[in-house]
């Protein structure tokens, strides 16, 4: 790993902080370096509060504001190049003097896609994009995924036995452990909405809360033949994220229709004689990551051509 990519690593793990708190904007994480060393950092904490770089600028000490003419500032997206609910950071950056700017990847809002870069350029200075890349683009895979698709990130999720069932005899199942529940309300507190179709509503009244997390609670959401879902609806109301926890029916009908961005699949060490099937996993897909938890696989699956 070479200089240029370990601070933009810094710059990804601070991004991480913003998780919860900066959407629906994307997370971005910010280093300021000179002299071999950090000198200012930061993140954006929370939406319509500073971004990224305005709090690294006010992250340096007084004494170390003379080495920005000669500072090189990392961030792992695109500056923005408009005004928003805060002004643009491509021209914070060009008032600030820095020699150098490290990009980790184009932001795809219509507002910036390139505008920001080519500012700095304009200024006469050096800029460098593409720097870890791919893991920039991963972090922010929600927000990409919504403004070039129009629609939510979608992920489909469900718990099933180890034959491959999803209750007994049509019966609500517990399949997930108390700690594989947690992770579960984790997940929801990082999404935007969560949806069930009408027969696990009426059958389960599942709560689709955070109750075993910390958190704001997805927007719930329920649908059947009288009201389906409406993508639309769901862009212009800004929801960036979608978790699906429905039946297989609800399930197999969205990846029916291909719409899907994640696939997260819990398997626990228990069998049934009879009662609904889980979906069967599609086959153009990759393993994105698999991990264990009380005796309880979880894996999650993508599309072969996706991030």
């Amino acid at each position: 790993m070479n200089d240029d990519e370990r601070y933009m690593s810094r710059c990804l793990q601070l991004a991480r902080c913003g998780r919860q708190n900066a959407r629906p904007n994307p997370m971005v994480g910010a280093v300021i370096v000179a002299e071999g060393r950090i000198i200012g950092e930061g993140y954006h904490v929370r939406c319509g509060q500073g971004h990224a770089e305005v709090n690294a600028f006010a992250s340096v000490s007084g004494d170390d504001e003379r080495l920005l003419p000669q500072a090189t500032i990392y961030v792992s997206l695109e500056p923005c190049s408009h005004y928003g609910k805060t002004p643009p950071c491509a021209d914070l950056i060009v008032s600030k003097g820095v020699r150098r700017v490290v990009v980790g990847c184009v932001d795809e809002f219509a507002e910036v896609q390139g505008r920001g870069i080519q500012k700095l350029l304009d200024a006469g200075i050096e800029v460098s994009v593409g720097v870890l890349e791919e893991e920039c683009r991963e972090l922010n895979r929600r927000f990409f995924t919504f403004h070039r698709l129009h629609r939510p990130y979608i992920i489909l999720k469900w718990a099933q036995t180890a034959n491959g069932f999803i209750d007994d005899h049509g019966q609500a199942l517990q399949i997930s452990s108390p700690y594989t529940q947690m992770l579960s309300h984790k997940l929801r507190a990082e999404e935007d909405a969560i949806l069930v179709g009408r027969v696990t509503d009426e059958r389960e009244h599942p709560q689709l809360s955070v109750r075993h997390w910390y958190g704001q609670s997805p927007r719930r959401l329920v649908i059947d033949h009288q009201h389906p879902l409406n993508m639309e609806s769901l862009y212009a109301h800004n929801i960036q994220s979608l978790i699906v926890e429905g039946g297989t029916r609800t399930l197999q009908s969205f990846m029916d229709q291909d719409l899907w961005d994640e696939i997260r699949v819990e398997t626990a060490p228990l069998t049934v004689t009879d009662g609904t099937r889980a979906p069967q996993v599609p086959g153009n897909v990759r393993v994105a990551s698999a991990a264990s938890f009380d005796g309880r696989s979880i894996v999650t699956f993508r599309k072969k051509d996706s991030l």
